[in-house]
């Protein structure tokens, strides 16, 4: 199933790479305030339905853009383009973004960057690489060396404020916080050690599913802002290896409010 997963992001990738030199020539669709959808994403969604299908047709999945399709107990939880708006602009900091869940939980994760052609694999229980190298979470201890990454809540600004309440004191406390836009490719830096943390609002689970197992797998720890496991369900996640949770944590708990604490809308 790994192989699977590999094969779609690859050819997803190839898709994106090749549409990236027209970008000007391609049909974009705003699908909320903030947040585009062009004919790349949809073509390299069907790609990678298209090989899981095939190899799989009873499968589950749920896909960014065409949602769910139904199946049995495995599910495949698809973003075929997380950064978008990077990729549109430019900007080389986008990923696809290939899981899959059995029965609830996570199995198989892959991040492909197709710009520098670095793919991320993960097997629950296998460990986590990075073009078939080990990777493990930094070890980074001092809150005050750390680079951690981030996302703003974008979509909407209900939840902006309690955000800014988080950033500044990680902001003042840290070496540096970045703000790359894509979200799989920030989990994927966590677990190779480039970041030694990430925090963000509203995530969906597309977003997040692959490299949240490519950070268990890594060493790393994943919570929501309750300390619990319910980041798929909250959209709001907390990552680094377990000291560097556990400070960032410390950090953020002071300005959780209710909503934060409850399932997200979609």
């Amino acid at each position: 199933m790994l192989n699977i997963a590999v094969r779609a992001a690859r050819n997803a990738g190839d898709i994106i790479q090749r549409a990236s030199h027209n970008v000007n020539r391609l049909t974009i669709n705003q699908k909320s305030q903030h947040d585009f959808v062009s004919e790349v994403d949809f073509a390299a969604e069907q790609e990678i339905i298209q090989v899981i299908r095939k190899a799989y047709p009873d499968h589950a999945i749920l896909a960014e853009e065409s949602g769910e399709h139904s199946g049995n107990d495995y599910i495949w939880v698809i973003d075929p383009l997380d950064g978008t708006t990077n990729f549109l602009h430019g900007f080389p900091q986008y990923a696809v973004s290939i899981a899959l869940k059995v029965k609830g939980k996570l199995e198989v994760g892959v991040v492909y960057d197709p710009v520098n052609d670095e793919l991320f694999t993960a097997e629950r229980g296998g460990g986590a690489m990075l073009n078939n190298r080990k990777i493990r979470v930094a070890k980074q201890t001092n809150l005050q060396s750390a680079l951690l990454g981030t996302g703003f809540p974008f979509k909407s600004d209900e939840h902006l404020d309690a955000y800014l309440a988080m950033f500044r004191p990680l902001c003042i406390a840290t070496a540096g916080i970045r703000r790359a836009g894509a979200a799989a490719l920030d989990l994927a830096y966590v677990a190779c050690g480039r970041l030694d943390g990430f925090w963000e609002i509203g995530l969906q689970e597309w977003d997040m599913a692959a490299g949240v197992l490519l950070i268990q797998e890594a060493g790393g720890v994943c919570t929501d802002f309750s300390f619990n496991n319910d980041y798929l369900q909250t959209g709001n996640l907390v990552t680094g290896n377990p000291k560097m949770h556990q400070m960032m944590f410390k950090l953020i708990e002071p300005h959780v409010n209710e909503k934060l604490t409850k399932p997200r809308s979609s």
